[in-house]
């Protein structure tokens, strides 16, 4: 199954619903596209929800890096939000848990970005 991303808004955040797979090729582009677009409209706050994603491989893992990285440089925020057990391991055993602000509970994460 390839990755799918859901964009909704709550105020001046965009909150991502992804579900699939973050993998090298299609889900690593649509993530990049999308953000990218999003950024080009004058967005800067974004929430990723990571509950519906099942697996993440090196180019998702980069992607994410990407992401974050890019939002950042201007002047925003990119926070993940719901991750799996099998997420949260890989970037545990990654050291990328020390980079993202990570939230199991949206209220809380959108709190974090007032």
């Amino acid at each position: 199954m390839s990755m799918v991303l859901n964009p909704r808004r709550l105020d001046d955040i965009t909150i991502l619903d992804l579900s699939g797979r973050i993998t090298m090729g299609e889900g690593a582009r649509i993530l990049r596209d999308r953000i990218q677009k999003l950024l080009g409209a004058g967005e800067r706050k974004f929430l990723l929800n990571l509950a519906d994603v099942d697996y993440i491989d090196s180019s998702g893992l980069g992607e994410l890096v990407s992401s974050f990285t890019t939002v950042r440089n201007q002047g925003g925020q990119l926070k993940l939000l719901n991750l799996t057990r099998r997420v949260q391991d890989l970037l545990q055993i990654t050291k990328l848990l020390t980079v993202f602000d990570v939230f199991n509970n949206e209220a809380e994460a959108l709190k974090t970005m007032k």
